[in-house]
């Protein structure tokens, strides 16, 4: 029996994504998402989750977006609630690039602050792309708390997804400058920094915001 043209390129595509090369990974992904399936759908998830080189993840959540919303949404939907961090991270990045607001109630405050960084990297970045119009004040709230958290990118991160709400993030802002915590006090005045001066630099900006805590300012006076 003769296999149709269509099954046989579909096999071979399917096996493409499991292949041990990364670049036969990425060319497998690449062919799906050009021609778009939905029996390919599952297997892009499930290699969301364990996929080890950053390109080839890229280029599978590009084929996802590729697919119908419809189909795609409700699959994420259950990834994000994932024991494996990657899983998570893969299908909060995804439903950003995807920006189907329908998925807003799964940002839930406890992926905002997710122990794993990537992960909450990714839901602060879906958040602010799906976030209603008027829920922009209760958002800023939610990612304020965790301000002064990890290292340069993660914070580089949280700043980015801060500012990308505009102004509605002044108050908060000016609130978390009183923190008791200098980490707290010194992001939150970086933050600030960025929003009034984009091209500052988030260096400069947090270097500047931790001379002011240290001189025990808040960096708000004469204003």
């Amino acid at each position: 029996m003769i296999m149709p043209k269509q099954d046989t390129e579909t096999i071979r595509a399917l096996q493409g994504l499991e292949d041990s090369r990364s670049s036969a990974r990425l060319r497998a992904a690449l062919a799906v998402g050009t021609t778009p399936d939905p029996r390919f759908i599952d297997k892009l998830i499930e290699r969301c989750a364990i996929e080890p080189e950053f390109h080839v993840r890229e280029m599978l959540t590009w084929a996802l977006t590729r697919h119908s919303a419809a189909m795609t949404v409700p699959e994420l939907l259950r990834e994000v609630r994932s024991e494996r961090a990657q899983a998570r991270s893969q299908a909060l990045h995804t439903l950003s690039k995807i920006g189907d607001r329908q998925a807003w109630p799964a940002i839930t405050p406890e992926l905002l602050a997710d122990a794993d960084d990537e992960v909450a990297r990714s839901a602060w970045r879906a958040a602010v792309v799906l976030v209603p119009a008027g829920e922009e004040p209760q958002l800023a709230a939610v990612l304020s708390t965790q301000l002064g958290r990890g290292e340069r990118e993660t914070q580089l991160s949280l700043s980015r997804a801060l500012i990308a709400l505009g102004e509605e993030i002044v108050p908060t802002l000016r609130a978390a400058m009183a923190d008791l915590d200098p980490r707290v006090r010194a992001h939150a005045i970086a933050t600030e920094r960025l929003l009034r001066d984009p091209d500052a630099g988030f260096e400069f900006a947090i270097e500047e915001a931790k001379r002011v805590v240290a001189l025990g300012t808040t960096g708000q006076e004469g204003r």
